[in-house]
């Protein structure tokens, strides 16, 4: 019998951001709210299944705006995981926090990196390129 694989690029149009923060998720939304101006909304936890492995619980806020959208995730499992790294992206496990800017907000991206360094829970932030990860396909919705 023939087999058939399925072998599809996606593609990573948006921007990533690593961020270091002891902060609450709640807390971070608003302080980002406040210095940037968003309005970050809590979603429904995202769950992700792995087959035989088990689950991944990501809590996560979105701000929708007309050309574009920012997400905030919380990057550990929030529940239980049998996962030996229950991270939403293990590859950068450091960073509490991950920050998706899609669509065309271009000149908050411009300004993304030096406002968020003045944001006073934020201790360090960091941009990745997505095609760069090892796992970035947990990061597509």
């Amino acid at each position: 019998m023939k087999s058939l694989k399925l072998d599809v690029d996606y593609d990573y149009d948006f921007d990533l951001y690593g961020v270091v923060s002891s902060s609450k998720e709640h807390t971070l939304a608003w302080a980002l709210n406040k210095s940037f101006r968003l309005r970050l909304i809590k979603q429904a936890d995202l769950c992700i299944d792995f087959l035989n492995k088990g689950r991944l619980v990501i809590s996560n806020y979105l701000h929708s705006a007309e050309h574009g959208s920012l997400r905030l995730f919380r990057n550990r499992s929030v529940a239980m995981s049998t996962l030996p790294a229950p991270f939403l992206v293990p590859d950068i496990k450091e960073y509490d926090y991950l920050i998706q800017v899609t669509g065309s907000l271009d000149s908050f991206q411009e300004q993304l990196l030096h406002k968020l360094h003045a944001v006073p829970l934020v201790q360090y932030v960091r941009s990745f390129d997505p095609n760069s990860l090892r796992h970035r396909e947990n990061l597509l919705f």
